[in-house]
């Protein structure tokens, strides 16, 4: 992948989960913020080849911010250099996470209105349902409150929610930025998985980014979610995957 399409995605990708600061800094992306998403507390490399260096800048911004170093490092062999620095200086590997992409014309098509069940909502803001639905049983209750305020944040976002009467089933968020659609927040309450109401959310984002003018899509999932599955199925493809060094 050229080195404008990593940056233009990993961009994308920080300005949907609203980092309180963003900088860039040395061919890194850093997003400084003390909330829960990983994505919005790590730096990512704006090309992947070269690599770009790992300077003591790079930490020292987050020490100003009173955070610890994060590192989002796809596992590629060209950055194979800054994966051995960072585990020379101590840092150490965890949630191996899936950069996927697909054209919203592909995913638009996944699921229809009225197939299975009811057709999602597209809010301008979460609403008290929403951020219930977000926190509810089968998840953490305070850190899902952490995660419903951060992505509150996000600049002219989406906020799906499939509902039934008084309740909502699932949720979802699209952002735009960069001339991408990102999507985040994907739950589904327990009781109602494979009823296919994450797939009809895909699809009126998918048609939501198209009607934006947005041609491609793009999110994150850990490499053991099962949802990938789903994901592939609605015509998302692996770009990389990356792990967090902290």
């Amino acid at each position: 992948m050229e080195a404008d399409d990593v940056a233009r995605l990993e961009r994308a990708t920080v300005a949907g989960v609203a980092p309180r600061r963003v900088v860039e800094r040395d061919g890194w992306i850093l997003g400084l913020d003390d909330g829960p998403m990983g994505r919005a507390r790590s730096a990512a490399p704006l090309a992947h080849e070269p690599p770009p260096p790992v300077t003591p800048a790079l930490v020292e911004a987050y020490a100003v911010e009173g955070l610890p170093a994060s590192f989002r490092v796809p596992d590629l062999a060209p950055l194979s250099p800054v994966i051995r620095c960072l585990a020379e200086a101590g840092y150490r590997p965890s949630e191996p996470t899936w950069m996927m992409t697909a054209g919203s014309g592909v995913v638009s098509s996944f699921a229809n209105p009225g197939v299975r069940g009811p057709w999602p909502v597209l809010l301008a803001a979460p609403d008290e349902d929403w951020a219930a639905t977000f926190c509810g049983p089968g998840f953490d209750a305070d850190e899902g409150a952490r995660r419903v305020a951060q992505l509150s944040r996000s600049p002219g976002a989406r906020y799906a929610a499939v509902r039934e009467g008084d309740r909502t089933l699932a949720v979802g968020v699209l952002s735009r930025a960069g001339g991408v659609g990102g999507i985040h927040g994907m739950r589904t309450a327990p009781d109602q998985r494979g009823q296919g109401h994450a797939g009809r959310i895909l699809a009126a984002f998918a048609r939501e980014a198209a009607a934006w003018g947005l041609k491609e899509l793009v999110l994150q999932v850990e490499a053991g979610n099962p949802a990938r599955r789903l994901y592939r199925a609605a015509g998302f493809t692996e770009l990389w995957r990356y792990w967090y060094w902290r």
